[in-house]
């Protein structure tokens, strides 16, 4: 299922570069590969290119230098990378509640943000497991205010995908038609 309010911000111009976001468990390192394939574009993990440019864990950052100090990496790092055209970028969980990685992305001509929805007990299933490298799965309340707060700003992106019964395939593909590139 796709939906785009009246009021969410259509992107007009050609679009060269596709943005996910979306919650933990989302599809987004999963969908993203496959959507960059079928396009013959690259894939980016913002995560990864952070990690790389830091020489530290996601987890090591904010750590060391706190949540606001990582927010402003991940905004510099998604401000660099989406200058780039034939991107398909996947952002970390929280990048949409920095506001100016917000309206940087929702701006920038050229580019489709997509949010890929799914239920808070998708996320559980789909991240069960990992919770040695997601501590916040450990505490369910923590993580259910987290979601609370976050799914508003996901759905300002341009277009958002319920993507909780879905194969990776068909939510790629359902990214693929809602962009026109197909």
């Amino acid at each position: 299922m796709t939906s785009a309010s009246d009021d969410q911000k259509k992107t007009t111009a050609p679009i060269k570069r596709v943005v996910l976001t979306g919650f933990m468990g989302s599809g987004k390192s999963t969908v993203g590969p496959l959507i960059a394939a079928r396009l013959g574009w690259r894939f980016v993990d913002a995560d990864n290119v952070i990690e790389d440019d830091a020489g530290l864990r996601i987890a090591e950052i904010f750590t060391r230098h706190g949540e606001a100090a990582f927010r402003d990496i991940e905004h510099t790092t998604i401000a660099r990378l989406v200058s780039g055209d034939g991107l398909v970028l996947a952002l970390g969980g929280g990048a949409i509640e920095h506001a100016e990685t917000r309206e940087l992305l929702l701006t920038v001509e050229g580019t489709l943000v997509v949010h890929l929805e799914v239920e808070l007990g998708t996320t559980l299933a789909r991240c069960k497991g990992t919770e040695s490298v997601r501590p916040i799965l450990a505490d369910r309340t923590h993580l259910e205010n987290r979601y609370a707060r976050r799914l508003p700003l996901y759905r300002i992106a341009h277009v958002s995908i319920t993507a909780d019964l879905m194969t990776p395939q068909e939510v790629a593909e359902a990214v693929m038609r809602t962009a026109r590139l197909v």
